[in-house]
């Protein structure tokens, strides 16, 4: 099992359509990996720090994969499709990472 995180930045003056995330990216991702060995995806949506700033990351998604060969044939197979997606709901750059368990 491995688990990416992708955390949307929260920078001033940033756009991001959350309502086109939900409506069309998030069903596009689900239709198109959950073939393919997607598990699970859970949204986060950053409220604030522990302080009460303002949270360094607007949205975190975090897509659970059966094996990391299933993450790697998802993205090759459909990840054009999806990562050209992004600018249709934000300007902002994500950041992805790979995550496994540690324990």
């Amino acid at each position: 099992m491995v688990l990416v995180s992708v955390l949307y930045p929260n920078q001033p003056g940033s756009r991001f359509d959350e309502r086109y995330y939900l409506d069309k990216h998030i069903p596009l991702v689900r239709q198109r990996w959950e073939p393919m060995g997607l598990t699970d995806l859970r949204l986060l949506r950053g409220t604030a720090t522990p302080d009460g700033g303002a949270a360094p990351y607007r949205v975190v998604a975090l897509l659970t994969f059966a094996s990391a060969d299933a993450l790697q044939k998802a993205a090759a197979a459909h990840g054009p499709e999806i990562f050209g997606d992004i600018p249709n709901f934000t300007d902002a750059q994500p950041v992805a990472q790979v995550n496994e368990t540690l324990g």
